[in-house]
């Protein structure tokens, strides 16, 4: 028998808050290769959070983030451009919540479900985030990947949501828009909810063994 869900954890960033926010509000300085920049943004900075697990070479999610950085701006001539990086890296630290996070989250709390967050983010970097999206009122845990000392999809991330809330894997369902995150959270024993707001396609072989929502109001817990 499949034990109640008693926690939702989510995943922050492209979960919760959209990483594509930080270079749209700077798209008319940066030009037409905005979404260009933006996309190779993150896919270097989740590149090298990977990389470094791989190595035993740990560096924090921010780092990741200003590297990544480099590189897109680097690759798209805009490498001199100084005040646009420091803006951008400024833009990051205060993503655009998406719309429904807010009404989710107060609805699963005020239903008895507990809420947290477990991000590779830094602990500043999540509680800037919280700050700025104006969350800091819902009961929302946050768990850095900076506790376990490697990114994910390690099991030893995923363990520090059961560690922290005192409830076992298969009590928890886990959201969040990265099919790589739902896979490694769907090997450790988690209930996952992919929230695949671009509609990519399968991954990992998880199309058709998970839920699969186009955004959090679609959540059914």
């Amino acid at each position: 028998m499949i034990p109640p869900i008693r926690a939702c954890v989510f995943d922050a960033y492209g979960t919760l808050f959209d990483v594509h926010s930080a270079v749209a509000r700077h798209a008319e300085t940066i030009g037409p290769d905005a979404p260009k920049v933006s996309a190779l943004w993150r896919t270097k900075q989740l590149e090298y959070t990977w990389v470094r697990s791989l190595m035993r070479r740990h560096l924090d999610f921010w780092s990741c983030t200003e590297a990544g950085l480099d590189f897109a701006l680097t690759a798209h001539g805009l490498s001199d451009k100084s005040l646009l990086r420091e803006a951008l890296l400024g833009s990051y630290r205060s993503l655009s919540p998406y719309a429904e996070v807010r009404s989710v989250l107060e609805s699963l709390n005020g239903r008895g479900i507990r809420t947290a967050i477990l991000s590779n983010g830094t602990p500043r970097m999540l509680e800037e985030a919280i700050r700025a999206a104006g969350l800091e009122d819902i009961d929302l845990p946050l768990l850095s990947i900076e506790a376990a000392g490697i990114f994910k999809p390690d099991p030893s991330v995923y363990q520090l949501a059961v560690s922290a809330l005192g409830i076992p894997a298969e009590a928890i369902s886990f959201q969040s828009s990265n099919a790589w995150d739902i896979a490694g959270a769907r090997a450790f024993g988690f209930h996952v909810v992919w929230v695949n707001r671009t509609n990519q396609p399968d991954e990992y072989d998880i199309r058709g063994h998970v839920p699969e929502i186009r955004d959090l109001r679609e959540l059914r817990i």
